[in-house]
């Protein structure tokens, strides 16, 4: 199957069909990261620009090692260090990119729809969200759902619970579209005023009362961090409180499935969202999750660069 994807904006945009691909294709590639040489010759001659207008540690880490494992060019440029400090815009900060002739450009930025806006006016290179504002965040639900494939063998069926800052969580988002596609139910809890109203409409989602309804017989226990730089007011009371009611511990995890796994996408507030015993504990795939990222990193990279054979040796 070909992809038919310049850009990768969001999961919304993409089929069923999309996300195995890229799934597969992150497979293929993930051998690679196991090597003594990570090297391959897939994309030798294509130029990355990741241009991250937002603080960032694996997103822009893992596509700065994705490009160069496929033997990309690749250049960071962040928003302290560009000319947007000096009252250029985005878009004329794009098309000077533009100008240099990369192949990709990687952007981060904290308004939603920065992407898609660039998409629209950018004409000879393909784009890649990799997180505009409380939007998506597209390249993590994919690495999360590569996550959960690897460990419970399957996505079609599985009971994910995701907890947290739901309104301001792109990656909440982002996983509710992909699983739901792939047909995987999701159950979301977190404190009413965190839980934007008619969230359920995005796909098989189901909203629960507390923690204790959304984690029980789940089979992915997903925590989420409280996102206070994108909150305009105090939506909690104190984080010890959201802790004692939200916080998952050595005790309601046990509610969950034996062998349910504990993900999030980071950076972690340890104490707060998720206990130092479960976020180190048998059952948490964290840093799995921060592996598959480079992998499934490279497989967009790849499927958008418009290179026809996957050169793996």
């Amino acid at each position: 199957m070909a992809f038919q994807h310049k850009h990768i904006l969001g999961i919304e945009s993409l089929s069923r069909e999309d996300i195995e691909l890229i799934l597969n294709t992150g497979d293929a590639f993930k051998e690679i990261n196991g090597r003594d040489i990570k090297k391959v010759p897939t994309l030798r001659g294509k130029t990355i620009i990741n241009a991250f207008f937002e603080a960032s540690t694996r997103t822009r880490l893992s596509f700065e090692i994705a490009g160069k494992r496929l033997s990309a060019d690749t250049v960071n440029i962040s928003g302290s260090t560009s000319s947007v400090v000096k009252g250029e815009t985005l878009e004329d900060t794009a098309k000077n990119i533009e100008a240099m002739a990369p192949d990709i450009i990687v952007i981060r930025h904290g308004h939603s729809g920065a992407p898609h806006y660039l998409a629209e006016r950018l004409e000879t290179c393909s784009v890649v969200n990799a997180g505009d504002g409380a939007h998506e965040h597209p390249s993590q639900a994919l690495l999360d759902l590569m996550t959960m494939r690897e460990h419970k063998g399957r996505i079609e069926g599985l009971e994910v619970a995701i907890v947290g800052d739901i309104t301001h969580s792109r990656v909440a988002r982002s996983n509710i579209y992909a699983l739901s596609k792939m047909g995987a139910r999701v159950r979301l809890a977190g404190p009413g005023t965190m839980l934007p109203p008619g969230i359920e409409r995005l796909g098989n989602v189901e909203v629960c009362a507390n923690l204790l309804d959304a984690i029980k017989d789940a089979d992915v226990v997903m925590m989420l961090r409280i996102q206070l730089e994108r909150q305009s007011q105090t939506l909690l009371p104190s984080l010890r409180e959201y802790a004692r009611f939200y916080g998952l511990n050595t005790e309601n995890i046990k509610l969950a499935k034996e062998d349910a796994i504990v993900m999030h996408p980071g950076p972690m507030n340890r104490g707060v969202e998720i206990s130092t015993y479960v976020a180190d504990g048998i059952q948490n795939v964290i840093l799995d999750q921060v592996a598959n990222g480079v992998a499934v990193r490279m497989a967009l990279l790849y499927l958008v660069s418009g290179v026809e054979s996957m050169q793996t040796q």
